[in-house]
């Protein structure tokens, strides 16, 4: 047979004698009813301490609404390096780490023995390039007064030669005249003489006159070609003459060198007074000197770093602040600094922002277009100058850590 399942009878009696559930909900709203009712001022407290956290919550959301603040800055400044403008010896130093100098302080001294010499050599030089330039520069007015009168003489020359051509073509002309007359004579008297109607001495005297003619008409033509010579050698000199402008542009020119090179003796002499002056290695600025890196008995070269002078005349802050907080930053906000170091504040203003991020500056600068792209938060450099007159003992050094608070509004 199969099982058989029995139900237990359903009795009233026993059903209303089980516990019912109990309603809760009045019985609270009773005991806060009645904790209020016996403390009454519970509600103003209550009341009250709403209102302190809604103003404390107002005031705290204005005080850091017009405020700006960092921790990532630090003092900055300028650090000067001095180095050696010429190589040498160190013969001394006169300055050590830490030690403060004013502007103009002798730091080091390198043996200018060398120096001292090439500047007499260089005196010796310009010396001697001077005088040259003064007996080039009297050469010119001898020159040009004596080329001058040889063109005057030339001249005069050559034309006193044309005058005597004239002059003996002229007596040519008469010895030629007088020729041809005792030539006609000396034919007449030769017929007379044949017919014997004149005598001997009489022809003998025309031939001879004849003779005398051809003389004279010969000795008129030589000089004709000596007159012609001397006029062929006057116009020579004249011509030579001619180059005189030339030989006055020469000497100037050669003036003109002697006094350039007058010029870069003189540079040269200034440039090895200067030499001997950069071995004293003097301070640019006032400061502290720091990384000295030379010592007495060192041979230097130029442009070897010896010294570096933090300048603390000129110091300001470098905050680098989230891109987010530049939105109502400006130029000119006032500042509140805090120095870790001495625990105080100074004031100060904005001065600039920087023109990029400090990302652009790194030396590998990071290239977004390649592999996955993950968004950070950039921060941009921000230069606060610190008021002056606050730091008269120049405690504020170059790269201590402060907190500058700025206010935007």
């Amino acid at each position: 047979m199969a099982d058989t399942v029995t139900i237990p009878e359903y009795d009233e009696e026993q059903e209303e004698k089980k516990p019912q559930p109990i309603d809760r909900q009045p019985v609270k709203k009773e005991r806060a009813a009645g904790f209020f009712r016996r403390y009454p001022i519970a509600k103003w407290a209550l009341a009250l301490l709403a209102v302190v956290l809604v103003v404390g919550g107002v005031l705290v959301w204005h005080y850091y609404s017009v405020r700006e603040t960092t921790d990532d800055a630090q003092m900055d400044g300028h650090i000067d390096p001095v180095s050696a403008r010429v190589s040498g010896t160190v013969v001394r130093v006169l300055a050590d780490d830490n030690q403060f100098v004013k502007a103009g302080d002798l730091l080091a001294e390198l043996d200018p023995k060398d120096y001292e010499v090439a500047v007499q050599r260089a005196r010796a030089d310009l010396a001697d390039a001077r005088a040259n330039s003064s007996a080039a520069s009297v050469g010119v007015p001898l020159t040009s007064t004596t080329s001058s009168g040889q063109l005057a003489a030339a001249n005069a020359g050559l034309e006193a030669a044309r005058r005597e051509i004239d002059a003996a073509t002229a007596r040519v002309q008469e010895a030629q005249a007088n020729y041809n007359k005792a030539a006609a004579d000396l034919k007449r008297m030769t017929q007379l003489v044949q017919k014997d109607e004149i005598s001997q001495q009489q022809y003998d005297s025309a031939v001879a006159a004849e003779s005398s003619a051809r003389a004279a008409l010969e000795a008129a033509r030589a000089a004709v070609a000596s007159a012609q010579g001397k006029a062929a050698q006057a116009q020579a000199q004249a011509e030579s003459a001619q180059t005189v402008p030339q030989q006055v542009r020469m000497m100037r020119d050669r003036a003109g060198a002697a006094s350039a090179e007058a010029e870069k003796y003189r540079a040269a002499l200034a440039q090895a007074e200067l030499n001997l002056q950069y071995t004293r290695i003097t301070a640019s600025v006032a400061g502290i000197v720091s990384k000295r890196n030379v010592e007495p008995g060192q041979v230097v070269q130029a442009g070897q770093p010896l010294f570096s002078i933090v300048d603390l005349d000129d110091t300001w802050v470098t905050a680098n602040f989230k891109e987010t907080q530049l939105k109502n930053m400006r130029p000119g906000q006032r500042v509140k600094i805090q120095v870790d170091a001495y625990g105080r504040e100074y004031d100060g203003v904005v001065e600039s922002i920087g023109g990029a991020t400090g990302a652009r500056f790194s030396l590998l600068p990071p290239e977004n277009a390649t592999g996955n792209y993950v968004k950070v938060v950039q921060r941009i450099p921000v230069r606060i100058r610190i008021n002056k007159g606050q730091d008269p003992d120049h405690m504020l050094r170059p790269g201590m850590s402060v907190v500058p608070t700025v206010f935007i509004k």
